[in-house]
């Protein structure tokens, strides 16, 4: 189980799904990846969670933090 909240745009069947971390079901099923992030970006800042986007190979491409960064950038002063 992951230890922060997150929602991942992956690859399925041709499109690409929006699920849940830990999900066995998509949230919501898309044919174009940019419809799928759009949707997911929304989802992930109404819920304050991480928005994790893959590649068509499955790895990760980026990542976006719209909760409570655990981990956030240091100021450069």
């Amino acid at each position: 189980m992951a230890s922060r909240k997150e929602h991942h745009v992956v690859p399925k069947d041709g499109g690409w799904d929006v699920k849940k971390a830990g999900a066995k079901k998509a949230t919501k099923h898309f044919d174009k990846k940019s419809d799928a992030e759009t949707f997911a970006r929304t989802v992930s800042q109404n819920q304050g969670s991480e928005l994790i986007v893959h590649g068509k190979d499955g790895k990760i491409q980026r990542s976006d933090s719209h909760g409570k960064d655990p981990n956030p950038p240091k100021d450069k002063k």
